[in-house]
């Protein structure tokens, strides 16, 4: 069991979309587990009911569970319907949160979730709970995330990474502009729609800019696409978000990062030296490019991406507004690892049987966990139509 702890512990709520292949045996069991979730929830709410009054559970009937597309390490995310429009739903358990001692960020991302809402982001629309669970209701996207299409392709072109990044860039524009600090760009937290764009999610760790950090303060992040600054625990800010770009298209560009192993080795690796790239497989834009997001001093480190020559006379504003083909688009059938999902979902039930206790005495640390957008900013939101082909 402390093996099984320890690698609960290990994984985030990173990303609602992981990927696989289908099987029919497995989708059976998914029906069967989403019956008896079904059953046993209710179950749950009926004997806590004196205890606890929660109008909002009526809520959760309002959204038609389809079949769960993704676990993390606070639970399962589902695909729902909901007023004939198709959603992402996270379920997110209670005693887990208070296990990792994880209230503040998942606060945080609530928090700035309802302040944001952009075609380049996954948004929220709804936030509501039970006595067990959280409640996120999302953009639902189908194309799965930048990690999985990595882990098929290995590799993409120079004009395909050239198209993510600067997908990125209009979403870390928006971010920066709303004085928001990612901290947690990766290929788990970029999410491909239908239609082969990518939009950021994942605000757990978040932070708005000009915070100032107490000495020794948690890093906050994934190593292999922290920057220099953060894995040193040194101020940082905008410039942290544009070094994990710099990872990304790397690693897109050669199916591999610039810094490997654990936390230690990839400090001793940026203190031996500065990563350099210098291939003929790319543009000398694209090289220097890379080479000036990795830089080691973040005073140093370029934060104005789009201006740079790499992207001279691309089409941004047909980007932004979505009118631009993209050069890759994912396979619309296989973009969920359900396999893998079982695993996690099973991991993530034996740890919460061992924890009910936790949540009983602290209810009260969930009360703000709630929100609902206007219908004025749903309609403003690119959503997907109900059962538009995926």
């Amino acid at each position: 069991m402390a093996d099984l702890k320890l690698k609960i512990n290990a994984r985030r709520f990173s990303s609602p979309y992981r990927s696989i292949n289908n099987d029919q045996n497995i989708q059976l069991i998914f029906h069967n587990a989403h019956r008896s979730c079904n059953r046993k929830n209710s179950n749950k709410l009926s004997s806590h009911s004196k205890q606890h009054d929660y109008s909002q559970d009526k809520i959760k009937n309002q959204y038609q569970l389809q079949c769960i597309i993704g676990v993390g390490g606070f639970g399962r995310v589902w695909k729902v319907i909901h007023k004939q429009q198709i959603f992402a739903m996270k379920e997110i358990n209670k005693a887990l949160v208070l296990l990792k001692q994880s209230v503040p960020s998942i606060m945080t991302e609530l928090k700035f979730l309802t302040e944001l809402q952009h075609p380049f982001i996954v948004n929220a629309y709804s936030a509501f709970q039970d006595t067990q669970n959280l409640y996120l209701v999302l953009d639902y996207l189908s194309g799965g995330d930048l990690r999985f299409h990595l882990g098929k392709q290995r590799k993409f072109s120079e004009e395909q990474t050239k198209f993510f990044v600067a997908c990125i860039i209009i979403a870390l524009e928006y971010l920066h502009s709303q004085k928001i600090i990612h901290r947690d760009i990766k290929p788990e937290n970029l999410i491909f729609d239908s239609h082969g764009y990518l939009r950021i999610t994942d605000l757990g760790v978040a932070i708005k800019k000009h915070v100032q950090f107490p000495q020794n303060f948690e890093t906050s992040g994934t190593p292999g696409y922290m920057s220099p600054e953060v894995l040193f625990r040194q101020d940082h800010g905008i410039p942290a978000d544009y070094f994990a770009l710099g990872v990304i298209c790397y690693e897109c560009m050669t199916g591999r990062r610039p810094y490997h192993g654990s936390r230690k080795d990839i400090r001793e690796q940026m203190l031996l030296k500065q990563v350099q790239i210098n291939t003929s497989e790319w543009s000398n834009e694209a090289n220097d490019f890379i080479n000036q997001l990795l830089l080691i001093k973040p005073q140093l480190r370029m934060t104005q991406p789009r201006k740079h020559p790499w992207f001279k006379n691309y089409p941004f504003e047909l980007l932004a507004s979505k009118k631009l083909k993209a050069p890759f688009l994912p396979i619309r059938k296989d973009n969920f690892d359900k396999a893998q999902i079982l695993i996690e979902d099973e991991e993530n039930h034996q740890i919460i049987k061992l924890n009910q206790h936790l949540i009983k005495d602290n209810q009260h640390l969930f009360e703000e966990y709630r929100c609902q957008l206007n219908e004025k900013s749903r309609r403003s939101s690119i959503t997907n139509k109900m059962f538009q082909l995926f």
